[in-house]
């Protein structure tokens, strides 16, 4: 029977030039893929590359000898000498692959303990391996059994639940004070990375126009294109203060770019509709005693840690139950895997008593002539329920506990009290 195995590596065993080096682009994989499997010694395969991990999952049938390949594989299809990454490589065999393989998808392996993008990733890694046929019985089994795992995992646990980046812990304070966020006017200060996070998360949760602000003009363009809003000069961030709802600053400034007198003034104007500041910049772009003025609300960095270290307190408490939830997965599915190494036993059992059954019947039949075709139906329908009957048990004895532990020697010598070497 097929060994299942695993080899990768992740953010936590190489760093990210190392990663950057063996990633898969999604047209590399389905080569990869194609060429994995024209390789007899490797049965099955799926390949799964993101910016924190790259792993191939395999049912192999020489374990030793597929992992040699495996890593040989990758240094000549990536053209990087294999020293540069081996040490960096974990690799796991039978339960632990099963194990991991659950782990990865209900996101417990992941850097941010709860993420959903991985079970995505994941399965899109799947898809590319069934269209190029590379996923046959065992791992089409369990990667299914995976997705099922990881969605119990995400509905019966709050692993996902509550923010744990800043950019989103950010939009979560903002739904808290506004209700909903449909169509909320959102001005971006300064273009940097977890600004323009916390403006992706605006707009999945439907946030209306994006007003860019950046003191070079053409990148401030250039962003409010990716958002489909607009950009505006650095002297115009006063006057639109009147129109928008939240404001993310992420500037290089070494001093306060918004001050309490501005904003003040910008309230009159609004009539003391809510005004919501993201302050992500260190050091602080917005002068936080504007949020002693009524309806502003001033969230700087150190704000957002606080829920996001609360929030990943929770998380790691509900990994507890997620693994309480995959060890039982494990469990059951190496359940059914066990049972294919009895099946070619069982169908070879099976065989041999039918077509004996035939034999011996087409005899009988022939030599009672005077029998009626009701009679001869009659014989025929008793012939296959004996048969059946005495299969059921020493079936029932293969599959189940009975052939626990001491499995292969029980089937050889199943396989030698019938005689079935020549059908298995």
């Amino acid at each position: 029977m097929r060994d299942i195995v695993l080899l990768g590596l992740n953010h936590r065993t190489a760093p990210v030039d190392v990663r950057e080096c063996i990633a898969f682009t999604a047209d590399e994989t389905a080569r990869a893929l194609m060429m994995l499997r024209e390789n007899p010694a490797i049965g099955e395969s799926v390949l799964f590359s993101t910016c924190n991990r790259i792993e191939l999952l395999m049912a192999v049938d020489e374990r030793e000898a597929a992992l040699s390949l495996a890593k040989q594989f990758i240094a000549d299809f990536k053209k990087v000498p294999l020293s540069q990454f081996e040490n960096s490589l974990y690799q796991y065999i039978g339960e632990e692959a099963v194990r991991h393989t659950f782990q990865v998808a209900a996101s417990l392996d992941s850097m941010v303990v709860g993420e959903p993008q991985i079970l995505g990733q994941m399965k899109a890694a799947y898809r590319r391996a069934t269209l190029e046929k590379t996923s046959g019985v065992i791992l089409n089994k369990l990667l299914h059994r995976t997705f099922f795992v990881a969605k119990k995992v995400r509905t019966e646990t709050g692993i996902g639940d509550h923010a744990v980046s800043i950019s989103y812990a950010a939009v979560e304070l903002g739904k808290k004070i506004f209700g909903e966020l449909d169509g909320k006017r959102v001005m971006l200060i300064g273009a940097g990375e977890m600004a323009e996070l916390a403006v992706e998360h605006l707009i999945r949760n439907r946030a209306g126009t994006i007003t860019v602000a950046n003191r070079t003009f053409a990148r401030g363009v250039e962003l409010a294109a990716r958002f489909r809003g607009k950009a505006i000069k650095f002297e115009e961030i006063i006057d639109c203060m009147k129109t928008v709802d939240i404001v993310i600053s992420s500037t290089g400034a070494t001093g306060y770019v918004l001050g309490k007198e501005q904003i003040k003034e910008a309230m009159k104007v609004r009539r003391n509709r809510s005004l919501f500041f993201i302050d992500i910049a260190v050091p602080r772009d917005i002068d936080p005693a504007i949020n002693r003025i009524s309806n502003a609300y001033v969230y700087d960095i150190d704000d957002l840690k606080g829920i996001v270290d609360d929030n990943m307190e929770d998380r790691q408490r509900e990994a507890v139950k997620a693994h309480r939830i995959i060890d039982e997965a494990v469990i059951g599915f190496l359940k059914w895997y066990d049972t294919l190494e009895v099946v070619p036993t069982i169908v070879s059992l099976r065989g041999k008593v039918e077509a004996m059954a035939r034999q011996e019947l087409e005899k009988t039949l022939g030599a009672l002539s005077h029998l009626t075709e009701t009679d001869k139906r009659a014989i025929e329908r008793m012939t296959g329920t004996l048969v059946k009957k005495i299969l059921h048990e020493p079936t029932d004895f293969l599959k189940k506990d009975g052939c626990q532990g001491n499995k292969s020697t029980l089937l050889d010598l199943t396989r030698k009290l019938f005689n079935l070497e020549e059908n298995h």
